[in-house]
């Protein structure tokens, strides 16, 4: 396996109010009372909401997320993109309604060839500060890749735990999809879009929003667990929009467990001393 290092120290400075109401109007897509309101702290990675980067039509890849190769993210000549993990480091809580500013930076970028074809690697790194504070750490793991070839076997993923200690059971159909697009201002079409999903992407259905996993573990982490200090996650196979999932956790461990067994994403938790 060969890469090569696209790294140029790129970074971009975005700021956002933090609007309660798009906080609340999330808890009402979760299923939950709005009770968020300004002054309160935002759970954690709810600041998926914010920070939006709205790009005109032609600056939209064929898959409706912004081209690569004017921002942060160079172009690797990949098509397929997947938001492959994350880790997130929480010093402050983030409040609601207050003014806050995102610092990013692009730490790595690299092409490798492996088993499967070419692959590309990147990982960004955010600072979200409200005012001096810095509040919230985060690295975005992304992967880009070929179309899939017709007829070619699709990977098999491994078999999730099954000694969970606490589970909870959700669903995501394709209108909870719609509005986590609409609330993250994510145009990925693979959420939303069933026949690119299926024809051009190779997909059985519409894809959960990885970040949508991730969020429910850290829900179920700070629920029976408390305040979070870290949390990292890596995502091991999608979930379509038609399938169950079994969202699990054992001590520090969590992860999420498909209809068949499989396991769709792992994590780590870390609670705040």
């Amino acid at each position: 396996m060969t890469s090569a290092d696209q790294t140029e120290n790129k970074t971009e400075i975005q700021g956002d109010v933090m609007d309660p109401a798009r906080a609340a109007a999330f808890q009402v897509a979760l299923g939950q009372a709005p009770t968020i309101e300004a002054g309160l702290p935002l759970p954690p990675f709810f600041h998926q909401l914010y920070f939006w980067t709205p790009r005109p039509p032609d600056g939209l890849g064929r898959d409706g997320h912004p081209l690569v190769g004017g921002g942060l993210i160079p172009d690797m000549g990949l098509p397929r993109r997947m938001w492959a993990g994350g880790r997130l480091s929480f010093a402050a809580p983030l409040m609601a309604g207050v003014a806050a500013e995102r610092r990013s930076v692009l730490e790595s970028a690299a092409s490798k060839k492996g088993r499967t074809g070419p692959l590309a690697f990147v990982t960004l790194r955010h600072e979200i500060f409200q005012g001096d504070v810095l509040c919230l750490s985060e690295w975005q793991d992304l992967v880009y890749r070929e179309d899939p070839s017709p007829g070619a076997p699709s990977p098999v993923p491994p078999l999730a735990r099954t000694d969970e200690t606490d589970v909870q059971v959700a669903r995501f159909d394709s209108t909870f999809l719609f509005r986590y697009s609409a609330l993250t201002f994510n145009g990925h079409r693979i959420h939303y879009d069933l026949d690119y999903a299926r024809d051009v992407e190779g997909y059985a259905g519409l894809v959960v929003h990885g970040p949508l996993l991730a969020q429910k573990l850290m829900l179920l982490a700070t629920e029976v667990m408390g305040p979070l200090a870290e949390f990292s996650f890596r995502a091991s196979s999608p979930l379509m929009h038609f399938e169950q999932a079994e969202f699990c956790r054992n001590g520090n461990d969590l992860w999420v467990r498909g209809p068949d067994g499989r396991q769709c994403m792992q994590a780590v938790a870390v609670v705040a001393a």
